[in-house]
């Protein structure tokens, strides 16, 4: 049977980005406005520092944030967005509060009206805070559960002890006791423009997105605000830590190392190199321990660039019978990116696929507007991408065995397994220390 070559990819053309203004407030608000003509919808995200805010709090409040006014009901609040083809949805982390909305381009007004309103106004009824706190609950006791959200936990514990990225998820008992009141008050302490973040992605010109937004959050004030976190401690290596899952069938492992921030000169060649060892499909790590032994379906690595520090993090889950083996692999990957050259296809395959993944991530309004909300809370712009990608078409293969000798080598890595220690212990120790 005669078979079809797979076509060659298209040449690389120029990656270009729409102009990014911006308008800073008196009250301390920045407003940034990019133009993207696509389709007739509008993006908006409005990011709030959010740093020391209590977990569990925080929590209820981004889930009972819309949840009424002085003046609307939740769901007068849900019919006024939807009217404009538009909705709300709030999340929250240990940096940032952040609100993300879109709607049709002529119902923008209407759509900051309501974002205004609730800013100003939020009331946060008993009956919605006790419809919502007991759904959260019922959400974290089904997490505490699984093993990722186990895993992560212990990691986090480890990796940031005694630092706010230490806990990401507030526990269920906590949750139960927040009270109406003090989600209102903490929208009080905390829900200021200052240091705040407004972003409006859509088919309109970038003045009209301005004016838009100032007419709207002009009046948005109030004390303090503005919080950031410390930077994270140094991490601090050690034996590996063992979390006991009973009659667990499966171990998953999890191995966090010191990355460069993003702003670091380094930092395109961080990439390639975490890209080549387990940051996509064809990495070494899967063709090693997925495609070559089978110990796993989806092992990966990535980089995450949090506002306190940048760290990489290493995942595999893998049967508890194969958990040592796999592990022994995965620092041999790590072994060989710092030992040995990355060949020429290896850099120029993964060059592409961190090319073609910044223009993806571009190429929608949802995208560029998460994307320029993300950069302006490190203080960055969108054109910082531009530069980004001039980099990443710049980075050499000594580049990537250099970098890769600062950040990836097995001695930097924390490694934490969760699985059935009575049966994975022993064979764990005869690779490395161990503590439970």
């Amino acid at each position: 049977m005669p078979t079809i070559p797979v076509p060659d990819l298209a040449p690389d053309t120029e990656f270009t980005l729409p102009t990014c203004d911006e308008r800073t407030l008196p009250n301390g608000l920045t407003i940034l406005a990019i133009r993207r003509t696509s389709v007739p919808l509008v993006e908006v995200r409005l990011r709030v520092p959010f740093a020391h805010a209590d977990v569990a709090q925080s929590a209820v409040l981004a889930q009972t944030l819309l949840s009424g006014t002085a003046d609307k009901n939740i769901v007068e609040i849900a019919a006024e967005l939807q009217s404009v083809g538009g909705a709300f949805s709030v999340g929250v982390d240990a940096d940032r509060l952040l609100m993300a909305g879109n709607s049709l381009v002529d119902g923008l007004p209407r759509m900051l009206a309501t974002l205004s309103e609730v800013l100003h106004g939020a009331t946060y009824p008993q009956d919605q805070v006790e419809s919502e706190r007991g759904r959260l609950v019922d959400r974290l006791n089904v997490a505490r559960q699984q093993a990722a959200h186990q895993v992560q936990v212990a990691l986090m514990k480890r990796v940031f002890p005694g630092h706010p990225y230490a806990i990401q998820t507030p526990e269920p008992e906590d949750v139960s006791a927040v009270l109406a009141e003090q989600v209102r008050q903490l929208h009080a302490d905390r829900l200021h423009p200052a240091g705040a973040t407004l972003v409006i992605v859509g088919d309109l010109p970038t003045e009209e997105a301005l004016d838009a937004g100032q007419a709207a959050l002009a009046d948005w004030n109030g004390a303090g605000g503005g919080e950031k976190v410390e930077p994270v401690p140094p991490l601090e290596t050690g034996p590996l830590l063992l979390v006991d899952r009973r009659d667990s069938v499966q171990s998953s492992i999890r191995m966090a190392m010191t990355a460069v921030p993003r702003t670091h000169p380094d930092n395109a060649a961080q990439q390639l190199a975490n890209l080549i060892y387990g940051g996509y499909f064809s990495s070494r790590l899967v063709a090693n321990i997925r495609e070559d032994k089978g110990y796993t379906y989806s092992p990966r690595s990535s980089v995450d660039h949090a506002l306190a520090g940048s760290s990489i993090i290493i995942a595999a889950d893998v049967a508890t019978e194969v958990t040592a083996p796999a592990l022994w692999e995965i620092w041999y990957e790590l072994g060989r990116m710092v030992s040995t050259d990355v060949t020429d296809e290896e850099l120029e395959r993964a060059r592409r696929y961190a090319l073609g993944t910044l223009r993806l991530g571009t190429a929608t309004q949802s995208g560029l507007a998460s994307l320029a909300s993300s950069f302006a809370g490190l203080g960055l712009r969108i054109d910082w991408l531009l530069e980004h990608a001039n980099r990443l078409a710049k980075v050499t293969a000594d580049d990537i065995a250099r970098v890769s000798a600062e950040v990836l080598a097995p001695a930097k890595a924390v490694t934490v397994v969760l699985g059935e220690a009575g049966r994975i212990q022993q064979p764990l120790e005869t690779l490395t220390p161990v503590s439970q």
